[in-house]
């Protein structure tokens, strides 16, 4: 039908055709069009940006793509936001933005700066624990750090290990010290239980390599112990040895004696030095009036005092006590008549340290005397002789 209305109708054919070239034009003209944007949206994706210096850039959680891009191009590091959002578009893309502070390259163009939002490439904040720092010095360290966020705030102890899925476990060393490397607005529970994972294959691995015939059968004793011998030893070569004396000690069934225990019982009645009455007050962890390891670690041990604790150096010392000397170092003895000797030579450098000081103080200052030489914040093994 439609052939021969076209055959009697010749005007209507020649409109046809010329419809036909229109059509065919339109279309060459739309495709032309279509690769002119295509280009220049390619051109814009992948031209290096305007800002000439290293841009910062922190995404909160949830934040869209688009509106990160309009941020750096408010913030002259993108040339047009709108430009790289149509060629994701036409792409098919869609990148999400990993949460963090992202450092921006100058000259990065927006296909770099895409794939280190898709590739999550923040800046990593960090955060150090000290070997021989106390649980409670972790979390007040986590408290005022200021790229973590903060959900543990007033928890108890208790509720800070049931937060952590470990309910009814004494948090006392069971994190690792050590430098910790996040993103910033980590949780404050992601850092904690990365510290709780990496002590505890820390503790085992010690563990699997132990000494034979040790005399206490449990990771969590070595692990109280090697916290006993981190407060001990300011020098790392002292480690295994004042581990051997711990030792011996207990194969004897001799008291500990040890002063870091008792400043960990005393708690914050602790005022900076050991008094007689303190080592003359039971508490759980008063090693001088009770006998064998205290009832949880009192600090947080690094590896090399985990690994002291469970491959102790047993020459036969039984005793030791700080050098005087201003080195961290200790005099280790067999026996309590060398040990007096050694205690005695102690006192003898004490006094004349304070005497020193106060010829060199000013007449008309009241400077105190200085304090017994300490390890860490722990004085360290008492100056009284440590009987059996």
């Amino acid at each position: 039908m439609l052939k021969r209305l076209l055959e009697r109708n010749p005007r209507l054919r020649r409109w046809l055709r010329r419809a036909g070239w229109a059509a065919v034009v339109l279309v060459m003209l739309l495709v032309a069009a279509a690769t002119v944007v295509h280009d220049h949206l390619k051109h814009e994706y992948f031209l290096p940006g305007p800002a000439a210096t290293v841009s910062r850039i922190q995404v909160a959680q949830g934040t869209s793509v688009r509106a990160v891009l309009a941020r750096l191009e408010s913030e002259g590091v993108v040339h047009s936001a709108r430009a790289v959002v149509w060629y994701l578009r036409l792409l098919g893309k869609h990148p999400s933005v990993q949460a963090g502070t992202y450092e921006i390259p100058p000259r990065a163009s927006p296909e770099q700066i895409i794939a280190m939002f898709e590739e999550g490439r923040v800046l990593l904040e960090q955060l150090t624990v000290v070997e021989g720092s106390t649980f409670d010095d972790f979390l007040d360290l986590l408290a005022h750090e200021p790229d973590v966020t903060h959900t543990l705030a007033g928890k108890s102890a208790a509720q800070v290990m049931a937060a952590l899925g470990h309910p009814g476990e004494n948090p006392e060393g069971r994190f690792f010290p050590d430098t910790y490397r996040f993103a910033a607005n980590t949780a404050d529970t992601v850092i904690l239980g990365m510290a709780y994972d990496k002590m505890s294959q820390a503790l085992a691995a010690a563990w699997s390599v132990r000494s034979p015939k040790l005399p206490f059968d449990s990771p969590t004793q070595a692990l109280i112990l090697a916290s006993m011998v981190e407060k001990e030893a300011q020098l790392k070569s002292e480690r295994t040895r004042i581990a051997g004396v711990f030792v011996a000690r207990l194969r004897k069934g001799m008291r500990l004696q040890s002063d870091p225990t008792v400043i960990y019982g005393l708690g914050a009645k602790y005022d900076g030095q050991i008094h007689t009455r303190d080592l003359l007050t039971d508490t759980p962890y008063n090693t001088y009036t009770r006998s064998g390891l205290p009832p949880t670690p009192i600090a947080l041990p690094g590896r090399e005092s985990l690994m002291a604790s469970v491959q102790p150096d047993e020459t036969g010392e039984l005793y030791f006590v700080a050098s005087g000397l201003g080195d961290g170092a200790h005099h280790f003895s067999k026996t309590l008549q060398e040990h007096n000797s050694a205690v005695q030579a102690y006192l003898t450098r004490l006094r004349h340290q304070r005497a020193a000081a106060r010829a060199a103080a000013p007449a008309s200052s009241a400077a105190p005397a200085p304090a017994a030489p300490a390890a860490r914040a722990a004085p360290k093994k008492s100056p009284q002789p440590t009987h059996p």
